[in-house]
């Protein structure tokens, strides 16, 4: 290793997003020279591999899951569980805290990148090793929940105080409505992991690393940036979009025959990610909002709550009226592909940052439909402070939605007469254009390296 390159090791949460968003920035790091070794669960690096497009740099490290009562054995990410089990995998993770002691110990990185280990700060420190927080969560999500100004070690969180941003947090389009308050405030007092809240975890993680990393730009979230560095008196370095790189393989046969179908620009994707399972009333209301919008439609969503088969989740006589204008696929599907599909016009998207990203970079129209966490603040950025994108009316106080307002989303953003799709259609384009404007990304990535070279010294 040259003397000018350092080594990273990276330790994310045990969920596919923050694990694929920790492997695209291993590779811009690992493309410029530096080394990286990546922790992950043991049977999870195959399904990853893929990703690795510097494998001579960086180098998988298989971490053994400890047994935790009440976990499934085999379980090693969020997309294993269950909601409702995913404390217990924190708590797994928190328990290879010995495991990554003898791995630091043997492999001597100068700086490890974390995020929801709350305690590795404290354990890197002591083998004078930098511990920076990467975070996956955009920088107005934490500055709009956990900013001091809200002084959690005071006080919990209630639904009124999550109504409104704090007193001096940016002028934005960010308000969350009643049930995203009341969802927000009860998860994160909840215990994550054993004998810790989701809260306390995260305010540990913000207060005892030795600077933050967000993944975006000046230019998107520059203000909430500047809100959060001087509210928490920690650095905050901005890694860039960190765009994922093209895939090396290609889209399956049978998409590519069943969207080649399609005039372009006509098809409406909807992808959920790998953890999002609706109620069956509104797996239903989804599905018939899109039959109602009579344009074809890929669905790739996992089956209603309860559902034992996609079968059973369909509304009743559905599979037979949209035979052959609409897919519903429960099986994971290549998103990145299928989004730059010239057939694909629209996405309706759960606003998780991974596929956002994914999204602002292609041509395709976006329907927001957020369903938890930091989705809801996502969602606001994206149609209110940015304008790129209609967010399906709901219910203010229960979150429900129907059909109609599904289609009125849809209809809008792809609708050549409506005004407020061509103000959100003209606004992508110009932030796909920056986004992927020559240099961009570049700049920001080595302006990082520079900024990672002067901490070392510090």
């Amino acid at each position: 290793m040259a003397a000018n390159n350092f080594h990273v090791a990276m330790y994310p949460w045990f969920a596919l997003g923050h694990l694929t968003s920790y492997l695209h920035i291993s590779n811009k790091l690992a493309e410029r020279g530096h080394k990286i070794s990546f922790l992950m669960p043991r049977n999870t690096i195959s399904k990853l591999e893929h990703f690795n497009l510097h494998s001579d740099r960086i180098s998988f490290i298989p971490i053994s899951i400890p047994d935790v009562d009440g976990l499934p054995r085999g379980s090693e990410t969020t997309a294993d569980l269950p909601f409702s089990l995913h404390s217990l995998l924190m708590t797994a993770m928190d328990l290879t805290e010995p495991i990554i002691e003898d791995s630091l110990r043997e492999l001597k990185p100068h700086m490890v990148f974390f995020d929801f280990t709350y305690w590795l700060p404290a354990l890197a420190r002591r083998f004078g090793i930098k511990a920076l927080h990467y975070c996956t969560i955009s920088p107005a999500t934490v500055g709009y929940l956990i900013s001091p100004e809200r002084k959690l070690h005071e006080k919990p969180l209630t639904e009124d105080d999550l109504l409104n941003p704090p007193p001096g947090f940016p002028p934005s389009s960010i308000k969350l409505k009643p049930h995203e308050a009341r969802g927000l405030a009860t998860s994160t007092l909840k215990g994550y992991g054993k004998d810790i809240s989701f809260m306390e975890r995260q305010l540990i993680s913000f207060t005892s690393c030795d600077a933050i990393i967000f993944k975006t730009s000046r230019e998107m979230e520059g203000p909430y940036c500047d809100y959060l560095e001087k509210q928490m008196r920690k650095q905050v370095f901005l890694a860039g979009p960190v765009l994922p790189d093209p895939p090396t393989s290609t889209l399956e046969e049978k998409w590519v025959t069943w969207l080649g179908g399609f005039k372009p620009k006509t098809v409406i994707f909807c992808a959920f990610g790998s953890e999002c399972i609706l109620k069956s009333n509104q797996f239903k209301e989804l599905l018939l909002g899109f039959e109602l919008t009579g344009m074809p439609f890929l669905a790739a969503l996992k089956p209603s709550i309860g559902a034992e088969t996609m079968e059973l989740a369909l509304p009743e006589g559905f599979s037979e009226r949209i035979k052959g204008r609409g897919v519903v696929e429960g099986d994971w599907v290549q998103q990145q592909l299928i989004l730059s599909h010239p057939s694909v016009g629209c996405f309706v998207t759960h606003c998780g940052s991974g596929s956002l990203t994914e999204a602002m970079v292609n041509d395709c129209q976006l329907v927001l439909l957020p369903h938890a966490g930091d989705q809801f603040i996502n969602a606001r950025i994206m149609s209110g402070d940015l304008k790129v994108g209609i967010e399906v009316g709901k219910n203010e106080e229960d979150g429900l939605f129907t059909r109609e307002a599904v289609c009125k989303a849809v209809r809008t953003v792809t609708d050549s007469e409506s005004e407020l799709g061509h103000i959100v259609r003209k606004n992508h384009a110009q932030w796909r254009e920056f986004l992927l404007s020559q240099g961009l990304e570049n700049s920001y990535v080595d302006d990082l390296v520079q900024k990672l070279h002067s901490l070392l010294k510090s």
